[in-house]
């Protein structure tokens, strides 16, 4: 009996404490979950309170007033709050490259200096790219295309964009020297005459200096240079080559005055045109009409690159040209010629004079080259339906 009223004691004896702590921690979860959410409603009820009280009271605020100046600016104005983070500097800037990439030429991606044209569809090419299209297709004997849309470009049918042109004169350009930004039809002019960071040469440069610098550096080098203090024997290499320039042009110069003293002196205005050779290979060449002088008659023939193969190919251009006399003589002519822009031509030309002696066995003189200043004069010529000039030629009589 003892044994069993031992074991029911034993089984009658209440929980340890550790078996009721996992409930307990439930419980007291359970009644901190239901402490907050009523807190919480409690405050959004007591924030509601106050935000109808103050609207009321004719309040315009809705936001707290213990929250810092600048936020609450920011959530008084949400719209304007983006614009104040930007600095107007840089959404001008922004603007001003965005116009850029517009306005810019669609091949060299520039912005015109001079000219600027479009396509019939509005896309735009700078005067030099323009040219130069014209001319690939020219010496490819191919038509000129858009390089964005393909249509057919001319002279007849693109046209000039006037509006571009006054908007990209007016936008800013970063000067190569010194990285400021001008507007950039000022650009040149500061770039040539006023930047100080413009690379200029020494005045001794006549005498052998070979400094070359910025122009803000160009007094105190000047102040320094060595030059001025040598010795007539160490410069005199220095002014030869200079005087030899100016034995060239002054012996032109003499030239053209004595061809002036000649007694048959005469000048045509020609056009020379287009045309192909009968080769394999078709090539390109110029020629004139026939024209009347001394008594006979004469053609002048051009040709491209010195008849290049692929003459499209090559970035750097120039023309030559020949007299050639297309009737017969008895007696050999001495004949001075050369080419000069005429009244019917905005030709960029030099001035070099050339001389052959035509006899009956010598009928064509050589190919002399026509001095213009650059490939890109030579492909505005190309564009062209035609070249117009004036031919001056001076017979000597034997």
């Amino acid at each position: 009996m003892a044994d069993v009223e031992s074991s029911s004691a034993v089984q009658q004896q209440p929980p340890s404490s550790t078996t009721n702590i996992i409930p307990l921690l439930a419980a007291a979860e359970i009644l901190s979950d239901n402490s907050t959410t009523a807190s919480t409603s409690n405050l959004s009820q007591q924030a509601n309170m106050q935000s109808n009280s103050a609207s009321n009271s004719g309040g315009a605020s809705n936001t707290p007033s213990d929250e810092p100046p600048t936020k609450k600016q920011m959530l008084d104005n949400p719209s304007t709050s983006s614009s104040m983070s930007v600095p107007p500097s840089a959404v001008c800037e922004k603007l001003e490259s965005r116009l850029g990439g517009i306005l810019c030429c669609a091949v060299c991606l520039d912005l015109p200096k001079t000219a600027m044209y479009q396509c019939q569809m509005g896309h735009l090419m700078c005067a030099a790219c323009f040219t130069h299209l014209l001319a690939d297709a020219r010496l490819r004997e191919q038509i000129a295309t858009c390089p964005n849309c393909r249509v057919e470009i001319s002279k007849s049918t693109a046209s000039r964009n006037l509006a571009v042109e006054k908007a990209a004169s007016e936008l800013p350009s970063e000067c190569q020297y010194c990285n400021k930004e001008f507007p950039y039809k000022s650009l040149d002019r500061h770039e040539q005459y006023e930047c100080c960071e413009r690379p200029t040469n020494c005045k001794y440069s006549r005498i052998g200096c070979q400094w070359r610098g910025p122009n803000h550096e160009t007094t105190e080098h000047e102040r320094n240079c060595l030059h001025p203090n040598k010795s007539g024997y160490e410069v005199i290499s220095a002014l030869e080559s200079h005087d030899a320039k100016i034995k060239e042009e002054k012996k032109m110069f003499n030239t053209l005055i004595d061809l002036l003293s000649y007694e048959k002196i005469i000048f045509n205005d020609l056009q020379m045109k287009p045309y192909r050779t009968d080769e394999y290979v078709h090539k390109l060449f110029y020629e004139t009409a026939r024209f009347s002088a001394f008594n006979h008659q004469w053609v002048v023939k051009a040709r491209i690159n010195n008849s290049q193969r692929d003459p499209h190919q090559s970035n750097e251009r120039n023309i030559t040209y020949q007299l050639i006399l297309k009737s017969k003589t008895s007696t050999p002519m001495s004949i001075h010629f050369f080419a000069l822009k005429g009244p019917f031509s905005d030709m960029k030309v030099g001035t070099q004079i050339y001389k052959h002696d035509f006899t009956e066995q010598s009928t064509e003189s050589d190919y002399y080259l026509l001095p213009l200043p650059d490939s890109n004069e030579c492909n505005r010529l190309l564009s062209n339906k035609g070249i117009n000039f004036r031919l001056l030629m001076f017979l000597l009589n034997k």
